[in-house]
């Protein structure tokens, strides 16, 4: 689904400003995220995109307005804000490594009360990603990288995710893997996932967005349509070598 005025944004931020201590790293940051829709937020390292990941998810202290589905954010804890169905898969994917494939995922589901339903998410996890069930009984943190990131995506997946936030996907990965699990998530949008991909990789991000919005300095300094910003100069010289 597009942005259009006539629809409500599932995720509206409004001049969002954080940091940590003293020190201000997001300067008055606005976006708003439809739902159902793939939203690139990309940006060089260090532009603050994790800062806004975090401070999204309630682990940072910040001012102005976050407003999911109708609730203000800003003020509330991590584990209600989790609660309502904003996911984040973290940098690095963050797995129990001394745990297995599967006892990861359940890891993902463990807030749920639906049993039946889980098992069927699991199955589903299983299909979505043949590979991890191959590995279902193995440690995670004996996979290869793509697999382990595989499984830190399943994982989000397991807790029903409302909007699903993916922090450097493509991070250490070979571009043929990170292509693969972009075509994981555009299925996963199709099955009404709404999804957040915050990356480095510029080119990556848009190709399979339908909107982006380019960070600098802790600011919102481009955004629009995901084809226009990959054909916009300037986006070109500073992001794509162009």
């Amino acid at each position: 689904m597009s942005a259009q005025a006539n629809v409500i944004p599932l995720l509206k931020v409004d001049n969002l400003s954080a940091g940590y201590g003293e020190m201000l790293v997001l300067h008055g940051v606005s976006l708003e995220i439809y739902p159902a829709e793939m939203v690139a937020l990309v940006g060089s390292n260090g532009a603050g995109k994790t800062t806004l990941l975090r401070a999204l998810s309630g682990m940072l202290p910040c001012s102005g307005s976050i407003v999911m589905n109708g609730r203000e954010l800003v003020g509330a804890m991590p584990d209600q804000i989790f609660g309502m169905g904003l996911v984040q898969v973290p940098e690095g994917r963050q797995l129990f490594d001394r745990m297995t494939v599967q006892d990861n995922l359940l890891m993902g589901s463990y807030r749920r009360q639906d049993k039946a339903a889980v098992a069927r998410d699991l199955d589903k996890m299983y299909d979505i990603f043949p590979r991890l069930k191959e590995r279902r009984r193995q440690l995670a943190g004996s996979m290869s990288g793509g697999e382990q990131q595989m499984c830190a995506i399943a994982r989000a997946l397991m807790a029903a995710p409302v909007l699903m936030m993916i922090d450097e996907m493509s991070l250490g990965l070979a571009p043929v893997v990170a292509q693969q699990l972009m075509d994981v998530l555009a299925a996963i949008q199709q099955d009404g996932v709404t999804v957040l991909l915050v990356e480095q990789d510029v080119q990556l991000a848009l190709s399979g967005a339908s909107r982006g919005y380019v960070m600098e300095n802790g600011r919102i300094v481009h955004s629009g349509a995901a084809k226009t910003l990959i054909d916009d100069p300037a986006v070109q010289q500073a992001y794509l070598g162009l």
